[in-house]
């Protein structure tokens, strides 16, 4: 039988937490678990490190785990040997001709002795293996800027590991509340989410359709982007909204300068609704300040007193270029920048009002009489669920 791989996980901020230390590594490890139902793999946490044992055939899902699991700093496949110098020595060596083989020429030991009872002092550790590879010929030594670091932690049992992959850090899910995310097909919500997600906070969708104005690729590219945070949230579920006949409502009877703004307005009650359904204790938007006419702060401002739960902004200092890089990071980026436009620019005005004045749009608000017209799109809403694995297998 081969023997197990082991995964040694950095799990990041959570070593800052105090009493409630040990809530949060229990959420982490039960998360992970999750990701590796089935596959009858090992999980805990111990000093700041969590380790995952699984059977070789496992390694795919088990990388796939960790590089969605929010939470973890980064890891990195190790070697685990005998609490001897000797046999420490040796996998480092093999963890410096690995590095060889991926084109790295230079490298540096980093060693850890937890194990006080261990004969050698970390430093002395570092020189004895760093000098057996520097005698191999592999690599060359550089203390500065190396190629590879492989690392030695001598903890119960002595790990040796050389290329990290870093994770997405953060809190881990469930740990945060939930939170309601109106999703659109564009590249700011997804990231939003993610962001939110990534403060240990559960998250459902709300998107808005506009049929036969959005098409159904639109919708499906918004259940595409549902099933990446899925993937990071370990599932979410999407509510989608009819909003033809809003749309057209506003449309219809208010003036033109103010669809965008009554619209968000439309929006955010209808999502305050769903909170009220669905537990959740915050509308979350993509929304960065000055990025578009409905993101002054006036605007977002009118658009607040539409919702009795608080709006979390997590883009609201970002960059466009940041938030594309994030999208990049996270895997949306691709699927939002499809053709296939939502119901946010559907009508939309070509001058539209910049810095709105409460009295005057809560006086339109009130003359459209919008809210019954508002609780027929809530009750005819479609339900969706996603597990973490749906994005895996849509690809």
């Amino acid at each position: 039988m081969k023997p197990l791989t082991t995964y040694l996980v950095r799990v990041g901020e959570l070593t800052l937490k105090g009493g409630n230390l040990k809530d949060f590594e229990q959420r982490l490890v039960q998360n992970a678990q999750l990701f590796l139902d089935g596959t009858g793999s090992h999980v805990r946490i111990r000093a700041g490190r969590m380790y995952v044992r699984v059977k070789p055939e496992f390694e795919e899902q088990a990388e796939y785990a960790l590089f969605h699991l929010i939470g973890a700093a980064g890891w990195a496949r190790a070697q685990t040997v005998e609490h001897s110098i000797d046999a420490i020595t040796k996998a480092v060596v093999i963890e410096a001709e690995k590095a060889a083989t991926r084109g790295c020429k230079t490298f540096k030991i980093e060693a850890r002795r937890s194990d006080k009872q261990f004969p050698l002092t970390s430093y002395e550790i570092a020189r004895i293996t760093g000098e057996a590879v520097h005698q191999e010929g592999i690599l060359s030594v550089n203390v500065h800027t190396p190629d590879v670091t492989i690392m030695v932690e001598v903890r119960e049992h002595c790990y040796v590991y050389g290329a990290q992959t870093p994770g997405h850090r953060g809190l881990p899910c469930g740990t945060g509340g939930k939170g309601l995310l109106l999703l659109s097909g564009g590249i700011d919500s997804p990231v939003a989410g993610f962001r939110m997600l990534s403060r240990g906070m559960k998250i459902d969708c709300v998107y808005f359709h506009s049929w036969p104005y959005t098409s159904e690729e639109a919708q499906k590219k918004v259940e595409d982007l549902a099933k990446i945070l899925a993937s990071y949230g370990l599932g979410t579920h999407l509510n989608i909204v009819p909003f033809t006949r809003v749309q057209e409502y506003i449309r219809d009877r208010a003036p033109h300068a103010y669809a965008t703004i009554l619209l968000r307005m439309c929006m955010m009650r209808v999502a305050n609704l769903m909170c009220e359904i669905t537990g959740a204790q915050a509308i979350i938007t993509g929304e960065s300040l000055g990025q578009v006419a409905s993101q002054t702060i006036e605007n977002m401002s009118v658009t607040n007193g539409m919702a009795s739960y608080p709006v979390l902004r997590p883009l609201i200092g970002m960059d466009k270029e940041e938030i594309i890089q994030k999208a990049i990071e996270i895997g949306s980026y691709e699927i939002s920048i499809l053709p296939y436009a939502d119901c946010c620019v559907l009508f939309s005005p070509k001058h539209p009002v910049l810095r709105a004045n409460r009295d005057e749009v809560m006086h339109l608000w009130e003359e459209l009489k919008i809210d019954a017209l508002l609780m027929e799109a809530f009750n005819a809403r479609e339900h969706k669920r996603f597990g973490w694995h749906a994005a895996v297998k849509s690809t």
